[in-house]
């Protein structure tokens, strides 16, 4: 958040906390109304856009996001064209966040995005968007289509504003993301060769190896390889596989897992150029492997 954003007046939390004390009979409700200002119940309407900004920071303060979020969207509705309204628009994108809402978060960053492009606050705008999306993937096994839109908004913060102060926090979180989605490749390929469906698990490694190069995970989806066409009686596969992971992560214990299963059949880590691995092979010995 700005830091504009964050500011705080002490004239108004002065009046805010004489205000809720005048209405704590409200707050045993369990959720505060709408008209919180006073025992009278005065309608919301007749209070300044600032005022209701202020309360809207006072529930932040309060860890109360969902009620603070209510406060921002009501600036938004009842002072539109002003510049409350465009404060407000970004804080209860920020207010939505804290409360987990992911939708009604990502809804009021993109209204921000479109309505003020050009503002400082945009960018901000924008990562919110992306986390609305980040923050949910929070298992391996969960659907990786939330993981393929945190990168896309992840991707938008890095290249529309890589000069700002979220540029930087974007593409760590964007990496992460990636690792997130070889991940889900990696576990679906166990899952089918612990059962024994090597053709399928086959097509969840080679996509770690063409797709997903510069990852952690590369060095064990080629022993998986070796393991799954050696089960399969493809040796020539078998050996490309070893030799490009020799070639790559020699001391590694991947390397020697698969070195171990191809001289136990009588074979070595060997490149044979007709099948992809074929390709493969010869990016790493033209130095294009990483």
């Amino acid at each position: 958040m700005s830091r504009k954003m964050s500011r705080k007046r002490m004239i108004g939390t002065v009046l805010l906390v004489a205000t809720l004390g005048a209405c704590g009979g409200s707050q045993n409700t369990g959720r505060i109304t709408k008209n919180f200002f006073n025992p009278q119940e005065i309608p919301l309407e007749t209070y300044s856009a600032e005022q209701i900004f202020e309360r809207g920071e006072f529930e932040l303060n309060r860890r109360q996001p969902e009620e603070a979020a209510f406060y921002f969207a009501e600036i938004e509705r009842l002072y539109p064209y002003s510049e409350w309204a465009k404060r407000a628009l970004i804080m209860q994108a920020f207010s939505y966040h804290q409360d987990q809402d992911y939708p009604n978060s990502r809804s009021a960053a993109q209204r921000f995005i479109d309505f003020y492009p050009d503002d400082d606050d945009a960018a901000y705008a924008q990562y919110l968007l992306a986390l609305s999306y980040y923050d949910q993937i929070d298992e391996v096994g969960r659907d990786q289509g939330l993981t393929f839109q945190a990168l896309q908004s992840l991707r938008d913060v890095i290249e529309r504003y890589p000069d700002s102060e979220y540029a930087k926090a974007a593409i760590l979180k964007f990496d992460l993301a990636f690792d997130h989605l070889v991940s889900k490749e990696m576990e679906i390929g166990r899952y089918y060769l612990r059962r024994n469906h090597y053709t399928a698990a086959i097509n969840r490694f080679r996509v770690v190896v063409e797709d997903f190069q510069t990852t952690s995970h590369t060095a064990e989806a080629l022993h998986r390889l070796v393991e799954s066409y050696l089960s399969l009686g493809l040796n020539h596969e078998a050996q490309t596989a070893g030799a490009i992971l020799g070639h790559n992560f020699r001391g590694s214990d991947w390397y020697e897992d698969s070195y171990k299963l191809l001289t136990g059949q009588g074979l070595e880590p060997k490149f044979y150029k007709n099948n992809w691995l074929g390709a493969i092979y010869r990016q790493t010995i033209k130095g294009e492997w990483l």
